[in-house]
C-alpha cells in the first residue's frame, strides 16, 4: 500500500474544484465528476485557466472544459466506444456541458440608445 493515495486532480486557477467559490455553484462544477464517477477520471490531471466573465459564467466554463477535456482524452488515448458512452451520458444530462452557447451581446449602433432602439422622434 502506498503512503500517498491518489485523488482526482482537477484544478481551476490553481484551486482544487471542490474548494471553488461561490460555494452555491460548487455542485455545478462537480457535475461531470458526479455523473461519470471518479473511476473514469483516474490517471487524469486537469488544470483549467479561466479569464473574464462573472462568477457564474466562470463556473459554467470550468464545467464545460472538464467535460470536453475528458471526452477528448478518451478519444485520443482510450477507445471510441467508451468516449461515445461518456458523451451520451453528458448530452442526455445537459447539452451545455459539451456545446457552447454562441449568444453574445449585440453592439450599439448610432442613432439610438441601444443596439436596436432608436431615439424618439419629436415634431415640435
Amino acid at each position: 500500500k502506498q503512503w500517498y493515495q491518489r485523488r482526482v486532480a482537477i484544478t481551476a486557477g490553481g484551486v482544487p474544484i471542490d474548494l471553488l467559490e461561490p460555494s452555491a455553484l460548487r455542485y455545478k462544477v462537480l457535475e461531470p465528476v458526479l455523473l461519470l464517477g471518479k473511476k473514469r477520471f483516474e490517471g487524469v490531471d486537469i488544470r483549467i485557466r479561466v479569464r473574464g466573465g462573472g462568477a457564474t459564467a466562470r463556473v459554467y466554463a470550468i464545467r464545460q472544459s472538464i467535460s470536453k477535456s475528458l471526452v477528448a482524452y478518451y478519444q485520443k488515448f482510450v477507445d471510441e466506444t467508451s468516449k461515445k458512452e461518456i458523451k451520451d451520458i453528458l448530452l442526455n444530462y445537459d447539452k451545455s456541458m459539451l456545446v457552447a452557447d454562441p449568444r453574445r451581446c449585440e453592439p450599439k449602433k448610432f442613432g439610438g440608445p441601444g443596439a436596436r432602439a432608436k431615439y424618439q422622434k419629436s415634431y415640435r
